[in-house]
């Protein structure tokens, strides 16, 4: 099923891209508005948040299934069937249109999520986190311990390709002081060749903890693997076909587990501020 998954995002963002193409190439040959920008309706708004969360890497989550999204689609895809049932007429449109509606829904309620994902049985509240370890940007293995001798929020993300993890780490950027003032370590930790890792820290100037979790081991162990989780291509540019589902782990002073994040929607996913309501919850805020 993963595998399979794999294979539609890429498909689906190429076939979107080609019917809004068309769809704007038939309106500039004077085809009919109402026909051809129902076409239109049924991708380009998905087509403008994927490319804008690529792009600009500013957007961090989404709604779960885009509900106005969904409405439009619906009523771009009404508009070429009606002429087609009724005139027999624009017969491209409609399949078109219909095409970008449905795969629009599977991206939505199928792709984005991890089948209705379960809660780790390794990430237990009030226990130790297993132990594992990952490298950091100086080539030295650190092992969960060292990560949490002191509170510490730990974010496995996809890595530097997945828009939506680029942006929450932008989001841990902003918020960079108030955290730090309160003694708590970030480590971000992903899946991904090392020289990436190495590449993101230097980018932003923020005292986090950049981590690559070699050979998805640490994410294996904790039970967040995402077998064939990594979109059909992306290994060309050396990332592994296995990644990580988007996690969040805060532990306490004692590195015992206070809170955890296991979303079942990759572009569903807490805000900072949540991360500090929960340290202030546990006392650490006081700290």
């Amino acid at each position: 099923m993963n595998r399979l998954k794999s294979i539609f995002i890429s498909s689906y963002m190429m076939l979107i891209m080609g019917i809004a193409g068309y769809a704007g190439w038939m309106l500039y040959q004077g085809g009919a508005p109402m026909v051809w920008g129902g076409v239109m309706l049924t991708v380009a708004p998905i087509l403008t948040v994927i490319m804008r969360a690529m792009m600009l890497k500013n957007l961090a989550r989404t709604s779960e299934h885009f509900p106005l999204i969904n409405v439009l689609g619906l009523a771009g895809a009404a508009l070429p069937a009606f002429e087609w049932a009724t005139t027999g007429n624009e017969a491209l449109a409609a399949l078109l249109a219909t095409s970008g509606w449905v795969t629009f829904l599977l991206y939505s309620y199928w792709f984005s999520t991890y089948d209705n994902r379960q809660p780790s049985m390794k990430l237990v509240i009030g226990s130790k986190l297993p132990h594992f370890t990952a490298r950091d940007v100086n080539d030295n293995m650190v092992s969960s311990a060292q990560l949490t001798d002191r509170p510490a929020i730990l974010i496995f993300y996809r890595g530097n390709w997945c828009p939506f993890c680029s942006a929450q780490l932008k989001e841990l950027i902003a918020r960079y002081k108030e955290i730090d003032a309160l003694g708590v370590r970030v480590a971000m930790i992903a899946p991904q060749p090392h020289e990436n890792t190495i590449g993101v820290s230097k980018t932003y100037d923020a005292k986090f903890d950049f981590l690559t979790d070699e050979g998805n081991a640490a994410a294996r162990t904790l039970g967040i693997e995402h077998k064939d989780g990594l979109p059909m291509g992306m290994q060309v540019l050396g990332y592994d076909s296995d990644t990580v589902m988007p996690t969040v782990i805060i532990t306490g002073k004692d590195g015992k587990i206070l809170w955890t994040h296991e979303t079942d929607n990759y572009r569903v996913r807490p805000e900072p501020d949540t991360f500090l309501a929960v340290l202030r919850q546990h006392g650490i805020a006081a700290a």
